[in-house]
């Protein structure tokens, strides 16, 4: 590793990039990097063999031998004041260090593999909560249509914790881009007369997961080879959307390792 650099302005050209990709949704699809902050998300990338492009420390973050570990695992290291890099954060209580890293972006559809499809969706929280499910429970890949939060925004990732870098990912998608899927598509409805619990799940299985508030589109629901109803004895309305992901992962994640094929 070459020796850290030390920056002290705030309008250095590699902080005002940083900077965006920190607080710019959509910056990364420009940019073609992608901003990770704290140790947390670049430990999972690295895990999963993905490389750091660039490392941004506090000085205080380089005088702790962990961080200062991880850090020199980028072929590039740069030393910025507290002050300098709270203003490049995203955070209301920034970390002492963040990376950038390539763009892992995909353009391919895995065919024949379980899979999220995800319609709308506006808020990152729950679109990095799902993420984070599909990761945990066995799925391959998740697609995201037009109209849906960027995948790789700060918020999602912060959201995913890790799950980006386990997962296939698309977006961008029209509806005749999931032509070559060749997996069910599966869809909630409080309309549906079956309750998940009582259907033997498709295998590979695809999740369709509409806007927070508009549902799946008429022209995917169309698409889906089923519709089923979780059950709320409680009696609400609906479940956050991300919930709903949650335990019908679960459910397919279950029904595999109840009869394995």
């Amino acid at each position: 590793m070459n020796q850290p650099v030390h920056i002290t302005s705030r309008d250095n050209p590699l902080l005002m990039r940083l900077r965006k990709l920190s607080q710019d949704a959509g910056a990364y699809r420009k940019l073609g990097s992608v901003w990770l902050e704290g140790d947390h998300l670049a430990r999972a990338c690295l895990q999963r063999g993905h490389a750091l492009s660039l490392a941004l420390l506090t000085e205080e973050g380089w005088g702790q031998p962990e961080l200062r570990a991880l850090a020199e695992q980028a072929p590039k290291v740069v030393i910025v004041p507290r002050a300098l890099f709270k203003s490049i954060s995203g955070l209301e209580s920034p970390a002492e260090l963040g990376f950038e890293v390539p763009h892992l972006a995909s353009a391919a559809v895995l065919p024949g593999v379980d899979s999220v499809i995800l319609d709308r969706l506006q808020d990152a929280g729950n679109v990095g909560s799902i993420l984070r499910s599909a990761s945990a429970l066995g799925v391959r890949q998740v697609l995201a249509l037009k109209g849906t939060a960027a995948l790789w925004s700060p918020k999602v990732l912060r959201a995913g914790m890790g799950a980006h870098f386990a997962l296939n990912l698309v977006e961008g998608l029209s509806l005749a881009d999931l032509d070559g899927l060749q997996a069910a598509m599966v869809a909630t409805s409080s309309y549906a007369e079956r309750e998940l619990q009582q259907l033997s799940l498709p295998r590979p299985c695809a999740w369709v997961l509409g806007h927070e508030g508009q549902g799946i589109s008429d022209e995917l629901m169309a698409r889906c080879a089923l519709t089923v109803r979780i059950p709320q004895p409680g009696g609400e309305e609906s479940l956050n959307v991300a919930s709903a992901a949650a335990i019908c992962l679960y459910e397919s994640a279950r029904q595999r390792l109840v009869t394995p094929q």
